[in-house]
């Protein structure tokens, strides 16, 4: 039933740990860049097979929803995890609203940077965007995962 979405959603989150751990001992910028940015885009293919697995435990077999918007059409906005997962996506500090934040960041060309003239000489750079930190990042991972764990036990119940 579910333990096979169960156990894709759980193959991504640990692939992106992975990547997490090679980033932080990558003595490369650029492969320090590919484990950040890889490790989000698994983040974000394990949040799809999260919604994926909510559907199949609600019997909705072979269908794949997308997006939030999508489950919650496909069982109901009184759905439960259609519930929790929107009140997740309000929150600003959560790991869904954090996902979100990162698929758009990546979404978008990076921001031109100022060049440095005599006239401009103080210059200050500041990142823009949501935090790409491994521990950010982590902390996502392993909320998202509890999630998971806890819906699995949950409809492992009944």
């Amino acid at each position: 039933m579910s333990s096979q979405w169960f156990t894709q959603v759980s193959q991504k989150l640990y692939l992106a740990r992975t990547l997490l751990n090679q980033q932080e001992t990558s003595d490369n910028p650029v492969g320090r860049e590919a484990a950040n940015q890889g490790a989000i885009e698994l983040a974000l293919r394990a949040r799809t097979l999260l919604l994926a697995m909510v559907a199949e435990l609600y019997q909705h077999k072979g269908s794949t929803p997308r997006t939030l918007a999508e489950l919650s059409a496909l069982l109901g906005p009184d759905a439960p995890e259609a519930v929790e997962l929107s009140s997740l996506a309000r929150q600003s500090g959560s790991w869904w609203s954090l996902l979100d934040q990162l698929d758009s960041a990546l979404a978008q060309p990076p921001a031109k940077k100022k060049s440095v003239s005599d006239d401009n000489i103080i210059a200050i750079v500041a990142e823009s965007g949501p935090d790409r930190s491994v521990a950010t990042i982590e902390q996502a991972l392993t909320a998202m995962k509890q999630y998971a764990n806890s819906l699995s036990e949950r409809h492992q119940e009944w």
